[in-house]
């Protein structure tokens, strides 16, 4: 047997092997991976009467966002106790009131809009897009706008009430 003929063999065996290995630790990721379920992120409802564009929005919450601890110089009267402290309530954000009305989900290509649909005005409760699209979103006093877009694509979802009950009309 050549040296060449050796070193194909030993390379023949060496991609064998990586493939193997590759193809084993893939399928022990997906197989793990497959029953896991993940739900889809949820929109925050959108609040006051500000245009929210893709990129611009203010965040609204944190999964980061952790209470201010006290100063070290800031004296201590606790006692040490065998039961666990209960937690101090944090003051909560209040969402404005709704405009007290008819709560309706519209969905449509590329995410789902929700209103709160009173007799002369409407509110914006939430807008989720789906995955892949994009969202904008515009508010002025007498209508609301959302548009879904995904490459070329746009769908959207207008309401308005100018002088008459909210209507609410989607178009592609």
């Amino acid at each position: 047997m050549s040296q060449m003929q050796r070193g194909l063999i030993h390379a023949a065996a060496w991609s064998l092997a990586t493939g193997a290995a590759v193809t084993l630790s893939w399928w022990g990721v997906h197989t793990v991976l497959a029953g896991t379920a993940y739900d889809p992120p949820r929109a925050l409802p959108l609040q006051g009467d500000t245009t929210v564009r893709s990129g611009e929005a203010e965040a609204q919450s944190s999964s980061t966002h952790r209470p201010k601890s006290p100063s070290p110089s800031a004296p201590t009267s606790r006692k040490p106790s065998s039961t666990p402290a209960k937690p101090t309530p944090r003051p909560t954000r209040k969402s404005p009131a709704p405009a007290a009305g008819n709560v309706k989900s519209y969905p449509v290509e590329g995410g789902r809009v929700v209103f709160d649909l009173g007799r002369s005005s409407a509110s914006l409760v939430s807008a989720t897009p789906e995955a892949g699209w994009r969202m904008q979103v515009w508010k002025q006093p007498e209508w609301i706008r959302v548009d879904f877009t995904a490459g070329a694509e746009t769908t959207s979802v207008f309401c308005t009430w100018n002088g008459h009950p909210p209507t609410v009309q989607t178009s592609r």
